[in-house]
Formats: structure tokens, C-alpha cells, sequence
């Protein structure tokens, strides 16, 4: 059907891998006054980050922390080290490679993810990225959400897409597997627009794609947009036509990441029908099989 992170796992470690999230203690240049200080329009005030352990803790007890929450159901006992809340290579590269390092140093640990914007990926970085993954598999996760400039401008995602593939081409170069996240049902856009941008990152050189739905959270932008009628959010049945035809266009190569994304229930708004995570899964994936 499509080639999952599973897979992918299976292949790269020759086991079943859970990403551990953490939280580097990051900002963002969306969020600090370098560009902007409200972050994308869709963020919450955790950066992305709801699932992440706390930054009060060191990297150590992080995993600890995380590695707790999924031991009884990861029987391998292997695990890629995520950081995934805010812009987490947005900070000095010496920062970077001791914050890197230790996350990396448990055995169990096979693996970095780093999730970032594609404008905070300096020659440097990319050069730590790229040495680290001579010792463990890295992969870089890139926000880029839609290829659509002026959804990318309401948004508020503070690049251009020329600034997306060049990070794509650069990070390629340096052997480091990209992975790119799309969000589907993003206010005005259309089927289309989401089959544009699936293609766009993957014209690009993208190796893997994560699928979102809007999805909109307490306390942002969106939810303000959301709350005036500004749009109106994808049904259940309306997010599996949109995924099975993203899904389409990918080559075997291509890994799928994610098929879906959610927030925290307590955060959630709309749709409230993505809530139930168990029962979101095992429709999209019965939807797929079947057509």
C-alpha cells in the first residue's frame, strides 16, 4: 500500500523502533521577534511539542521519562531520540552537538529525528547533522506544510519555497534522510493544493512525508479563524479520500511517517472527530486496504 515507518524500521534497524519525543529547550525565530513573535498560525504554545517530556528535566531523564510510557509495548527495546518541539536546531552548533551527543549516547538509542524549519539549517548544523549520522541514522524533519505561497504567507510559516528546496537539496547532500511534513485541509485550500504540495516535496527530493489534518487547537490564531466561520474543517471520510490520493503520487521508495497528526484532547477544537485516535487509525487504514 504505501511504505510505513514501520518498514522503513524494519530495514534500516531490523526491528520495531518507537521515537522517544523530547524537548531541547528550543524556540523559534516565528516566536522570538527574528521573524515574528505569534508562531505559525496553527501552533500551539507548546511548539508541537505536546507529547514531548518536559524541558525541566535533563536529556537522561527525559528518556527515561518517555521510554517508560511505551516500554510495555516496545519489545525491542529500541528507540530513535525526537526532538520535537519548536525549532530545535535553532540554537549555536555547540549547543546542537552536546545536546545531540547525549541523547545519542544510551545504546538503546539507534537513531536521531530533529524536527526544524528549513530556514535554521546554517552550513554548520547541517555539517553536525551530517557527522553524527556517520554514527547513528539521523533524519531531519522539515515543517513545510504546503507548497500554496499564499497559504504559506497566511500561515504565517516565514519562508518562501525556494528556502524549502534548497534545505531538502543540502541536506541530500550530506546523505541525511528528510522527511517533510504537509498538513491537509489547511483554510482554503482544496484537493488540489494538497496534491501540489505532495509533489512539490517530492520533486524536491524529499525521502519521507508526514501527513496531518488541521486540526485546530486552544488558544491560536487558528482557532480564532475557526471560531468566526473563516473555515470549515475536512470530515473524517473527506481527510481518507484526501490521504489515499497524496498517497497516489508517492513512489515505493517514499517513506509515509505519519498518516494522520493529533493534538492534545484537552487543547482540541476542531474536528473533534480526530480525537479518537484508535478509532481515526483503523478507519484511514480499513479506507486504504479497501480502495
Amino acid at each position: 500500500m504505501y511504505r510505513s515507518f514501520h518498514d522503513y524500521s524494519l530495514n534500516v534497524f531490523g526491528c520495531k523502533v518507537y521515537k522517544l519525543s523530547l524537548d531541547g529547550g528550543f524556540t523559534c525565530p516565528n516566536r522570538d521577534g527574528t521573524l515574528g513573535t505569534g508562531g505559525c498560525i496553527f501552533c500551539s504554545g507548546e511548539g508541537s511539542g505536546e507529547f514531548a517530556a518536559k524541558r525541566c528535566s535533563d536529556i537522561a531523564a527525559q528518556l527515561a521519562a518517555a521510554k517508560e510510557k511505551v516500554a510495555a509495548k516496545n519489545k525491542s527495546g529500541k528507540y530513535m531520540a525526537y526532538f520535537q518541539s519548536f525549532t530545535n536546531t535553532y540554537a549555536p552548533v555547540a549547543y546542537l552537538k552536546k545536546l545531540y551527543e547525549e541523547a545519542l549516547a544510551p545504546d538503546e538509542i539507534v537513531g536521531l529525528s530533529v524536527g526544524t524549519r528549513p530556514d535554521c539549517l546554517p552550513p554548520e548544523t547541517v555539517a553536525l547533522l551530517a557527522e553524527l549520522n556517520t554514527q547513528k541514522p539521523v533524519m531531519v524533519e522539515l515543517g513545510f506544510q504546503s507548497s500554496n505561497e499564499k497559504t504559506a504567507s497566511y500561515i504565517r510559516r516565514g519562508y518562501d519555497n525556494s528556502v524549502y528546496t534548497d534545505a531538502v537539496a543540502r541536506l541530500s547532500a550530506a546523505g541525511i534522510h528528510v522527511v517533510t511534513h504537509i498538513i491537509l485541509g489547511l483554510p482554503g485550500e482544496t484537493l488540489e493544493d494538497a496534491l501540489a504540495s505532495t509533489q512539490f516535496a517530492l520533486d524536491a527530493g524529499t525521502h519521507g512525508v508526514k501527513f496531518h489534518l488541521l486540526h485546530v487547537l486552544k488558544n491560536t490564531d487558528l482557532e480564532k479563524a475557526y471560531l468566526a466561520g473563516a473555515f470549515d474543517c475536512l470530515s473524517l471520510e473527506e481527510y481518507a479520500q484526501w490521504l489515499k490520493a497524496c498517497l497516489s503520487l508517492l513512489p515505493p521508495e517514499t517513506v509515509v511517517h505519519r498518516i494522520t497528526g493529533d493534538g492534545a484532547k484537552r487543547d482540541l477544537v476542531a474536528p473533534l472527530w480526530s480525537g479518537d485516535k484508535k478509532r481515526v487509525l483503523n478507519y484511514l487504514n480499513n479506507y486504504l486496504n479497501r480502495e
